[in-house]
């Protein structure tokens, strides 16, 4: 079967492990952009951290877990969001306010809706966490 949004595939990994309690998940989808959302996660003390493990049949992720993730998705379609309308989708993804992060892909890189903000720059969203 061929999957598509190896970004999903990911973050749904991760909420999997999460629930049964483990400490690390081994991924073999392996991008940039799956990079950057990590690190993000990682900034915000989500994951404990993420390490790349090279294989000879290609490479893989190790992302280990901390236990503080509540439920963490990938936003699809990818909205685009102005500056000042951040509001409605933090009510649309987040539980309560200045509760979790939403990642958003700016012209300046990817970063969290509250960094965005600060900068008053849109973009588009990429995934949510908390």
């Amino acid at each position: 079967m061929s999957l598509n949004d190896h970004l999903s595939n990911v973050i749904s990994q991760i909420n999997a492990y999460e629930k049964l309690g483990k400490k690390q998940v081994i991924t073999k989808d392996n991008s940039k952009v799956i990079k950057k959302v990590l690190s993000i996660m990682q900034d915000h003390k989500y994951i404990g951290g993420f390490e790349e493990v090279k294989d000879s049949k290609g490479d893989m992720l190790v992302i280990h877990l901390l236990g503080k993730i509540n439920k963490a998705g990938v936003i699809k379609p990818r909205f685009s969001v102005q500056k000042y309308s951040f509001e409605k989708f933090e009510k649309r993804f987040l539980p309560a306010k200045d509760f979790g992060i939403i990642i958003v892909s700016t012209s300046q890189g990817m970063m969290t809706h509250i960094e965005a903000k600060k900068k008053e720059i849109g973009g588009r969203l990429i995934s949510f966490c908390y």
